[in-house]
């Protein structure tokens, strides 16, 4: 997984910020039952984001990114990917997370990531992001390209080449993604290469897809961690790349 169970988001809480949260059980139109977290303000606003995890789906780490979102005036709704292979009951940190990732399909992994766009419209929002962690990165970006209507799709260090269970890389659905894209990657990442990076920037480029890459040297994967202090410059940039992407698209 990107991040330990107890790790948390390098963004400081907004103290006395109001905002409410719930556990939820959300149903795909495939019939699929997936648990969910939504944090939104006590003041909806126009903004939705949709929080797409690392391999282990929703925990803890997501669920704080999401009052951190709901803290600055953005509804955000973390979703979990394995409602098909292991229910919607909370999991413990020993949570065997591999076998039920290699279950996932592209087309189950969008089917809830529309299922949470639509609470959101539910709740108000009209400009709507995904934002996703390194297996959550990959399907933000492609939920650029999934028909749902997004304003935006930010990605940390996703993989823009790798291709999974017969479905195409990300690289091959930009002619098909509908809205602008960011891509905040790790410059020092074992298994996503400056060369997939600026396969993916060329790609974007070619389609005509609004677009901005980052690539932060000697970051590693998972940089965006309070446990990783010496990378706070990167995460902060990230944070507020993030938060004028959103503003600028809403």
């Amino acid at each position: 997984m990107c991040f330990d169970t107890d790790s948390e988001p390098p963004i400081p809480r907004i103290a006395g910020a109001a905002v409410s949260h719930d556990e939820l059980t959300l149903t795909a139109a495939d019939g699929n039952e997936f648990a969910a977290f939504l944090a939104t303000p006590d003041e909806n606003g126009p903004t939705g984001v949709v929080i797409l995890p690392d391999v282990r789906g929703l925990y803890h780490f997501y669920e704080e990114l999401a009052l951190r979102f709901a803290e600055r005036g953005h509804a955000a709704i973390a979703i979990d990917y394995f409602g098909r292979t292991a229910g919607v009951a909370k999991r413990d940190d020993e949570f065997e997370y591999m076998p039920h990732v290699e279950q996932t399909t592209d087309e189950g992994v969008q089917a809830d990531t529309r299922a949470a766009v639509e609470k959101l419209r539910e709740q108000g929002a009209t400009a709507i992001f995904t934002v996703g962690f390194c297996f959550g990165g990959s399907n933000s970006w492609n939920a650029a390209a999934a028909g749902h209507g997004l304003s935006g799709a930010v990605g940390f260090y996703g993989s823009p080449t790798r291709e999974r269970g017969g479905a195409p890389s990300t690289v091959a659905r930009v002619d098909r993604m509908e809205c602008p894209i960011v891509a905040l990657q790790a410059g020092d990442d074992g298994h996503i290469t400056h060369e997939d990076n600026a396969a993916f920037d060329e790609a974007l480029t070619r389609a005509g897809v609004e677009h901005e890459l980052v690539e932060y040297p000697g970051a590693p994967h998972s940089f965006f961690d309070r446990k990783q202090e010496e990378f706070q410059d990167a995460s902060d940039d990230a944070w507020r790349r993030t938060l004028e992407f959103v503003a600028a698209h809403s």
